[in-house]
C-alpha cells in the first residue's frame, strides 16, 4: 500500500464530516460574525468548500508563492453552491491521491511569499496539516456558529449534544 492510499480513508472521513456540518448551514445566518476579526459564515463556509482543492496544488506543484499567486477569497451565496463546489473539489482530491505516487508523496512542498520560506514539508505531511488538520480547524469554528445560531451540531468523533448516542 503507499502513502496516498494510507490517507484516503482519513481524507474520506474528514471531508464526510466535513459535509454533515455544511449540511446544517443555512443562508438566514450567512452575514453573522462572532467577532470582527472573524469571518463571517459564508466566508468560513466558502474557505472550507475550497479546502479540497489544495490536495491537487499540493500533488502538482512543488510549492504556493503567494507573491506570484495571491489568494482571493471565492464567494457563494446559497448553501446549495457551497456544498456542490465541496462536493466537486472532494471527488477530484480523491482521484488525484488515488494516483499519486509515493515519490511525489515524499516530495518536498514549500510555503512561501516571494523569498520569504514559510515552510517546507513532503507533501503527505503538508495534505495531513494544511488539508485535514486545516479543515478540521474551520469546521469546529462552523461548529460553534452553528450552536450560536441555535442550528443543529452533528457529530464529529463522537456525540454533540444534538446527536446524543449516535456512537453508543
Amino acid at each position: 500500500m503507499n502513502l496516498s492510499q494510507m490517507l484516503l480513508p482519513e481524507f474520506d472521513h474528514e471531508m464526510n464530516t466535513t459535509l454533515k456540518i455544511l449540511n446544517e448551514l443555512s443562508t438566514d445566518f450567512f452575514d453573522f460574525q462572532p467577532h470582527q476579526k472573524s469571518m463571517t459564515t459564508q466566508q468560513l463556509a466558502n474557505h472550507i468548500a475550497e479546502i479540497p482543492t489544495w490536495v491537487n496544488g499540493i500533488l502538482d506543484y512543488s510549492e504556493l508563492d503567494f507573491e506570484s499567486r495571491p489568494y482571493k477569497p471565492l464567494e457563494f451565496k446559497t448553501k446549495k453552491e457551497v456544498i456542490a463546489f465541496f462536493n466537486k473539489n472532494v471527488i477530484n482530491a480523491k482521484k488525484s491521491l488515488a494516483i499519486a505516487t509515493n515519490e511525489n508523496m515524499l516530495s518536498d512542498w514549500s510555503l512561501k511569499k516571494g523569498n520569504h520560506v514559510f515552510f517546507t514539508l513532503p507533501k503527505t505531511a503538508v495534505i495531513r496539516s494544511m488539508v485535514l488538520s486545516h479543515i478540521i480547524h474551520h469546521r469546529a469554528q462552523l461548529g460553534v456558529y452553528l450552536r450560536i445560531n441555535d442550528a443543529k451540531v452533528p457529530a464529529s468523533y463522537g456525540d454533540s449534544a444534538d446527536t446524543k448516542n449516535e456512537f453508543s
